[in-house]
């Protein structure tokens, strides 16, 4: 798999930014097929940084109803990366 097929998009959200801010951890959405190993070498890759540790989490659509409809949102896989100390992602902050 191609590395900017690996990492979807970069996950912002307040929880994610205190991660960064306290414990240099970066959030991403990465596609469903990807492991580990592979969004480490795409981190590594892509932003130039050296990775300590990734956790990867397989998240859940939500139940959405309109109407008399019951839909679902799509899932998603969700990959935690941890940097080393004297690493950090520039190009966010």
């Amino acid at each position: 798999m191609e590395l900017y097929q690996v990492i979807k998009k970069m996950l912002l959200t307040e929880k994610s930014t205190i991660m960064r801010d306290q414990a240099n951890q970066y959030n991403f959405e990465v596609n469903p097929k990807a492991n580990r190993i592979e969004v480490k070498q795409a981190v590594e890759k892509i932003f130039k940084v050296s990775v300590t540790s990734v956790r990867v989490i397989n998240v859940h659509g939500k139940l959405k109803r309109v109407g008399k409809v019951l839909g679902k949102r799509k899932d998603w896989k969700k990959a935690v990366v941890t940097l080393a100390p004297e690493n950090r992602i520039e190009s966010l902050q």
